[in-house]
């Protein structure tokens, strides 16, 4: 299953059309690195950039595949902006909002005429600042106290009515066998939910739609100068309607909903909220409220429905949809791109910004990033790391009603897989998209289905049990795929080489050297590196090492899992990456470690890279893998076997490390902890490590001590109990905190530490890092004392 969706045409090969380059506005001044031909460092490419052209809005991430590949960071010329392609690069933009202004996210892209401005002026237009577009102190004063109706206990509440309306709306064309998705359901459904969360009255809602195209295209599209005139009157009606419905609602402000509250704070703190705020902010948020949940919904059913296997694992697995959002958001997100400025000069994926500059964010592309997500170009409902996309930004400024779309998107789906699994979509249909920057959505969405085969008219049919409903990221325990076991081989003493298929032979996802599943078996998950061969879509292998003193899940995996046997996995994921830009490696590994070691060097050897693997172990009977790292790496391949006196003295290994090199470490904790000793003085980049297990991490709550974590860019204070981590915390108080282990093993759950002494329990962090006091990993360290202050 691969995006972008079979009704686009574009291809790996589709660049922008390439205008005629006319003179580069950049101050070459400002460069520090080497000039372009002609003096100008913009590329052809960055040049003809063009994110007007129809290729961009049909597949944005595929527009820009050749950015994220050749040039992450470059300036367009015709849009006047840098644009920002890579995952770490954009959220590091959105991360630091004080270095990265958002007060131009509202500001028109394409620069308005005097007769626009005479008839915005005509209207009384006057859009000043709103959640999305104002810099600290500011923004944070007014987001505490405007936040309470996005808490996850506050939205639960609408689900009934989502669902409700879900199933009347459905009542109209469930038994027609054709409809369009959009104007039947989407657009109407999430329109009714804003303006019920805002309080505002429901009549005018074709008008509101209307309005809300002419706001987009006026923000963020390139309209014509006369395109502009048309476009300006609506931008101005809008204005003045929504300046209509503010006025009565602040006649008689007991009200309730969003704006209702919004309304009662300003009459409490008018200099936290001023007038102008609620002004700007009452248009704003009429056009934000439903059109991104509308376009989002209409985009995760193109995405299933082009992608039949997933659309059908979700109907054989409901409890696979909330993830199946989360992915979908991640592969078409209605969210494109957004913007930020900056207020001094700067440093982007290595390339100098000057201050002043402005950025667009392109989040489309980030969420394809393969040097985050494994697999980005496949829509995979299993994919634990789906809830990491950026499309609803990241850090201070990230989405409040992001879990109101989530919340509604779930509900149609769950809606749909139950009366309509048989559904199809219309092939052939035409999908339009408005032309903007940022927003992304069809308008139509044609769907066709045989009425005689709807679940409702078969006797046999029962309705599935309705599982309870939550808010907030996916439950880790529904996102597993079913395999069988289909091959069991001894590796050593000890250890066992498991092969998993999937059971009626499909192929199971690729994977980069490093990558690890979760196996799920039992009543026990346990993570494993995997080992096989990266090309081999049928199978998955991982060695698992048996423990007789451990916790259980390893000797039950060896000694009780039989060939045929089904069982759960989980991922792939890649938390232990390799970094392919090097000049020489030197893997190191003792024991079970050599799993993501034999990867690795699978890869380098493909890649044609200089390597060394080093392997370590008390005699060739308890090695596992052996046979295969003597025969593919044999001259690469220096064994270190205790019991025949070749004992690996780490010294003479990493004698000849230079900064230029990387150095690749799994193993126990003696190994690691002598690896740092020895890596020192290395740069940062060289040393790379996983260890076997979180051993010493878990949580203790008889030894435990409550502590309030303060989230400074939340305003937030969560007390977190002896029997709670801080990850549980945090998640319960609604702030999107992604994990994947739980076991301080893999840094998923990274939080910045602005003050407070902090207790590690984790293996990733380094003893430097530790020591630096700046981050923590949420899933098992704790405040050393009574509070810690958290950069969230």
């Amino acid at each position: 299953m691969t995006a972008p969706t079979p009704a686009t045409n574009a291809t790996s090969s589709a660049l922008p059309s390439a205008p005629a380059m006319g003179r580069c506005p950049v101050d070459h001044r400002s460069f520090a690195q080497a000039a372009a031909p002609g003096g100008c460092p913009v590329s052809a490419n960055a040049a003809a950039f063009n994110p007007f052209e129809p290729a961009y809005m049909q597949a944005p991430a595929e527009y820009l595949r050749w950015a994220r590949e050749q040039e992450p960071v470059f300036f367009s010329p015709q849009l006047g902006y840098w644009v920002v392609t890579r995952y770490e690069d954009v959220k590091a933009v959105f991360r630091d909002n004080l270095l990265f202004s958002p007060s131009i996210a509202l500001e028109k892209i394409t620069p308005a005429t005097p007769e626009v401005m005479s008839i915005l002026q005509r209207y009384g237009f006057a859009m000043n600042r709103t959640m999305v577009n104002e810099d600290e102190p500011d923004h944070m004063e007014r987001r505490r106290l405007l936040m309470d109706a996005f808490l996850p206990e506050r939205l639960i509440t609408l689900e009934p009515m989502v669902r409700n309306l879900a199933r009347q709306y459905m009542d109209r064309f469930v038994n027609q066998g054709r409809a369009d998705l959009v104007a039947e359901m989407f657009y109407e459904i999430p329109l009714n939910i804003a303006l019920k969360f805002l309080g505002v009255p429901d009549e005018g809602a074709e008008q509101l739609r209307q309005f809300a195209v002419a706001h987009t295209l006026n923000t963020w599209g390139r309209p014509t100068p006369q395109e502009q005139l048309k476009i300006a009157e609506n931008v101005g009606r809008f204005w003045q309607t929504a300046q209509q419905i503010l006025d009565t609602m602040r006649a008689q402000p007991d009200g309730e909903g969003w704006m209702y509250e919004t309304i009662r704070q300003h009459l409490k703190h008018p200099d936290v909220v001023p007038e102008s705020y609620l002004r700007s902010m009452m248009m704003a948020i009429l056009a934000a409220a439903h059109e991104t949940t509308s376009n989002a919904t209409a985009n995760a059913f193109l995405t299933l429905l082009s992608h039949r296997k997933a659309w059908e694992d979700i109907c054989a697995n409901p409890a696979l949809i909330p993830n199946a959002v989360e992915e979908c958001l991640r592969v078409a997100g209605s969210i494109i791109a957004w913007r930020r400025q900056a207020t001094a000069d700067a440093v982007v994926g290595g390339v100098p910004i000057p201050k002043g500059s402005k950025l667009l964010l392109v989040q489309a592309s980030a969420n394809f990033d393969p040097r985050h997500f494994e697999n980005p170009d496949e829509v995979d409902v299993y994919r634990e790391a789906a809830v990491e996309h950026l499309t609803f930004g990241y850090g201070a400024h990230q989405c409040m009603g992001k879990n109101i779309g989530r919340l509604q998107m779930r509900v149609f789906l769950e809606e749909f897989v139950r009366r309509l699994p048989h559904m199809r979509l219309v092939q052939g249909q035409p999908l339009e998209y408005l032309s903007n920057t940022s927003f992304r959505g069809p308008a139509q969405l044609w769907m066709e289905w045989d009425p005689a085969r709807n679940p409702e008219r078969l006797q046999t049919h029962s309705a599935p049990e309705q599982a309870p409903f939550y808010i907030g990221p996916p439950a880790k325990d529904s996102i597993t795929r079913t395999v069988v076991l289909k091959d069991k081989q001894p590796e050593g003493d000890s250890a066992f080489r498991l092969v998993f298929a999937d059971p009626q032979g499909a192929a199971l996802p690729a994977w980069s050297a490093g990558a690890h599943v979760d196996v799920v078996a039992g009543g026990f998950r346990r993570k494993y590196s995997l080992c096989g061969a990266a090309d081999d879509r049928q199978h998955l292998q991982v060695v698992i090492q048996r423990e007789a003193e451990g916790r259980g899940g390893s000797r039950h995996f060896c000694d009780q899992l039989q060939l045929g046997d089904t069982l759960q996995l989980a991922g792939p994921k890649n938390l232990f990456r390799l970094d392919e830009t090097a000049d020489h490696y030197v893997l190191i590994t003792a024991g079970i470690g050599i799993t993501p070691m034999l990867a690795m060097a699978d890869r380098l050897q493909r890649l044609g890279k200089p390597y060394a693997l080093h392997y370590a172990g008390r005699s060739r009977a308890q090695m596992a893998l052996l046979s295969r790292a003597l025969r593919d790496h044999g001259p690469a391949l220096t064994l270190h076997v205790k019991d025949e006196g070749g004992r690996m003295h780490l010294p003479t290994v990493v004698a000849g490390v230079q900064a230029n090199h990387r150095v690749y470490a799994c193993g126990p904790n003696r190994l690691i902890d002598e690896l740092e000793a020895l890596g020192a003085q290395w740069p940062e980049q060289v040393l790379h490590y996983e260890h076997f297990s979180g051993e010493g991490s878990g949580l203790q709550p008889d030894k435990e001590h409550a502590f309030v974590a303060v989230l400074k860019d939340s305003g937030l204070e969560v007390t977190v109990p002896p029997d709670r981590t801080l990850l549980q915390a945090l998640q319960a108080a609604g702030v999107d905190v992604p994990c994947d282990c739980g076991e301080g093993l893999c840094g998923t759950c990274e939080v910045a530490v602005v003050s407070g002494e902090v207790d590690h329990r984790d293996k990733v962090l380094t003893k430097a890092e530790r020591a630096a006091n700046t981050r923590l990993l949420a899933c098992c360290s704790r405040a050393a004392g009574q509070k810690v202050v958290l950069a969230l």
